[in-house]
C-alpha cells in the first residue's frame, strides 16, 4: 500500500511530505542550543486513509553532541489484518554540520501482502555513495534516469521530514515554512517546496495537555527523476495544491516538528497526526499528549 510506505519513508509523506524548516546557524546549534540537555525525543503519529485508521507510527530521535540517530516503526492494517497488513521500520543517522544535518545512512525495511523490501543507502559529504536493495529493482526504460549530479546535496526522507525545523518563536512562526528540500528516497529524486499558508490555534481540552499555534505549510511535490511520468500517483501528487504539513514548537526547545500531515491519494485523503511528543533530558522527562483535529482537510 503506497500510503504506508510513504509515511515510513517520508516521515512516515508521500510524504512526503514533510520536511522541514530553517537550517541551524551553527554546527551544534540544534544539538546543544535548541534542546539544551535533551538527548531523546519520541513522537507517535496516528495514520489514517480515506476515513480508516491504519495504525500508528513511532519515531525516536537520539542526539549525542553533533551526532543524531532516528528510528521509526509502523504497523498498519485494515480489519485487524483480515484485509490488509503492512509493517516496516526506517532509520537514519548522521551529524550536524555548519549548514544543517548531513546524513550518513538511511534504511527502509517493510513487508506487506506479497511484497517486501530491504533498502539501505550511505552518504558522504552530502552525496549518495551507495544503494543496496533486496530484491533488486528491475530496469524499466520508461523510468526517468537519475544522474550522479542529482544525488549530490540531498537528504534522506527521515532527515528531511523530522529533523531540523527551528525557530525561537514558539507561536507558529511562518518562517519555518519557507524552504525547498531536496530528497532522495532510494528510488526517486524529488524536491519539496514549502510555503507559508496560515497559522492555526490548537485548543487545549480535557483530552490533551497541549495548546498553542501551528504553522501550516503548503507543500508542493516536484518529481525530478527515478519515476515513470505516467504513474497516476506521481501525477496526482505533483499536480495537487492540497498537501499540507502542520508544524508545532516542541515544548521546551526551539525545534518545530510535524504535528499533522495531509495529502490526497488515489483512494482518498491520507493523514498522519501526532498524538504525543516526549522529550527526555537526562533524568527528567517532559511528556505532551496531543489530540488530533477533525479528520477533514482544512481549506485556505
Amino acid at each position: 500500500m503506497p500510503i504506508a510506505r510513504h509515511v515510513l519513508s517520508l516521515a512516515a509523506v508521500a510524504v512526503l511530505t514533510c520536511g522541514l524548516g530553517g537550517a541551524p546557524s551553527g554546527e551544534s546549534a540544534l544539538a546543544e542550543s535548541s534542546l539544551g540537555s535533551a538527548n531523546r525525543i519520541t513522537a507517535v503519529y496516528r495514520v489514517d486513509l480515506a476515513g480508516f485508521n491504519l495504525g500508528n507510527f513511532q519515531l525516536t530521535t537520539v542526539l549525542r553532541g553533533t551526532d543524531y540517530e532516528m528510528r521509526g516503526e509502523g504497523r498498519f492494517s485494515v480489519l485487524q489484518g483480515l484485509i490488509f497488513e503492512w509493517r516496516g521500520t526506517t532509520a537514519s543517522k548522521g551529524r550536524f554540520g555548519g549548514t544543517g544535518p548531513e546524513p550518513a545512512m538511511y534504511s527502509l525495511n517493510f513487508q506487506g501482502g506479497d511484497k517486501s523490501q530491504q533498502l539501505r543507502m550511505t552518504f558522504d559529504g552530502g552525496a549518495v555513495t551507495q544503494i543496496s536493495r533486496i530484491p533488486k529493482k528491475r530496469f524499466n526504460p520508461h523510468v526517468i534516469p537519475i544522474t550522479k549530479e542529482q544525488l549530490e546535496g540531498v537528504l534522506d526522507p527521515m532527515t528531511a521530514a523530522f529533523l531540523y525545523a527551528r525557530s525561537g518563536n514558539p507561536n507558529g512562526d511562518p518562517k519555518v515554512c519557507d524552504q525547498t528540500i531536496p530528497v532522495f528516497d532510494g528510488e526517486a529524486r524529488f524536491n519539496l517546496i514549502l510555503q507559508p499558508k496560515r497559522t492555526v490555534k490548537l485548543q487545549k481540552d480535557a483530552s490533551t495537555g497541549y495548546s498553542g499555534f501551528a504553522a501550516v505549510c503548503r507543500v508542493k511535490f516536484i518529481p525530478i527523476s527515478g519515476y515513470r511520468p505516467d504513474n497516476p500517483g506521481i501525477k496526482l501528487m505533483s499536480e495537487t495544491n492540497e498537501i499540507e504539513v502542520w508544524l508545532v514548537s516542541l515544548p521546551g526547545t526551539e525545534m518545530y516538528v510535524p504535528y499533522r500531515i495531509v495529502l490526497p491519494t488515489l483512494v482518498g485523503y491520507g493523514s498522519a497526526t501526532s498524538t504525543s511528543f516526549r522529550v527526555q533530558r537526562g533524568a527528567k522527562r517532559a511528556s505532551t499528549r496531543i489530540s488530533p483535529p477533525p479528520a477533514r482537510l482544512a481549506k485556505g
